[in-house]
């Protein structure tokens, strides 16, 4: 069970779109528009990726009038990226040379 909760984690974080739309709320709190203005997609596109980072407590979305503004779950989220990160700037030359995952 645990392996397929850590699949599913990873499956979520690895779509490009929605690692784009994480890399863009690492910096501040968007609206869909915004989103889909900044990385050059389509509002749909943005809007169905949002509910699955939302829904997999990626982000969180208040409400300010009509819109939503999604955020990034600064307490869990920020540790993880910030963790990668390191991770892949010291083993930036194995990942590379991995054969496995090319």
């Amino acid at each position: 069970m645990r392996e397929l909760q850590y699949r599913l984690f990873f499956k979520a974080f690895s779509n490009n779109t929605r690692f784009e739309i994480i890399n863009l709320l690492k910096k501040r709190p968007e609206n869909v528009k915004e989103i889909g203005k900044k990385l050059g997609f389509e509002q749909s596109r943005v809007s169905h990726n949002l509910k699955c980072l939302e829904d997999c407590g990626f982000i969180t979305a208040k409400q300010n009038g009509k819109q939503r503004i999604y955020e990034l779950d600064k307490k869990h989220m920020i540790p993880i990226l910030k963790n990668m990160e390191e991770h892949i700037k010291m083993y930036n030359k194995r990942l590379k040379n991995c054969g496995v995952i090319k």
